[in-house]
């Protein structure tokens, strides 16, 4: 659930086009909200990267939303399931910079005793989880965690929303069936 956001975005929603003919162009837009520390304050953050993404010119069904709304949710699982601490919410934030074509996406919780692993585990075959971190590796330019003051830690990465982003180079948004199920249900 929803507990406040921050830095609420006020300005009207514009097209890359228009920003780039009143100078704007590489102005960062960011978003940040802090949520429960449950599956379905996951699910919600999920959600609401969607919306921006969209507010941000990529609809739902773009291969950049897709590859957000899959990045965000196994980001904010694992900080339900790993870094979850009893009366603590996590957060998320999301930055857009034109310039470079990407969408940095943070994930901060509570929980500092576990390290993240500088590389993503490997998982066993049959297993039913273990896969976050080796999706999150797969659909990321970069990714990495960092120490949070006082307490806890944020989890980043940073996707390409570019014309050819690596989640899925060869198909063109909407394509993908699976994608827009996925992200209306989440």
């Amino acid at each position: 659930m929803l507990t406040g956001t921050t830095t609420p975005e006020e300005r009207p929603r514009r097209t890359a086009a228009a920003a780039a003919l009143d100078g704007t162009a590489h102005e960062p837009h960011s978003w940040a909200g802090q949520f429960a520390s449950s599956p379905r304050g996951a699910q919600l953050a999920r959600r609401l990267a969607v919306r921006r993404m969209e507010d941000w010119g990529h609809p739902p069904e773009s291969d950049a939303s897709c590859t957000v709304a899959l990045v965000v949710g196994e980001l904010a699982a694992n900080a339900v399931q790993h870094g979850r601490a009893p009366g603590r919410d996590f957060h998320l934030r999301l930055a857009l910079d034109t310039a470079a074509d990407l969408v940095r996406i943070e994930v901060a919780d509570a929980a500092s005793a576990k390290r993240l692993p500088s590389a993503p585990p490997t998982s066993c075959p049959e297993g039913e989880s273990g896969r976050g971190l080796l999706l999150v590796d797969v659909l990321a330019l970069r990714w990495g965690s960092t120490p949070r003051r006082p307490v806890g830690k944020t989890v980043w990465a940073e996707v390409s929303v570019g014309a050819s982003s690596p989640a899925d180079p060869g198909n063109h948004p909407g394509t993908d069936p699976h994608c827009s199920r996925t992200t209306s249900e989440a």
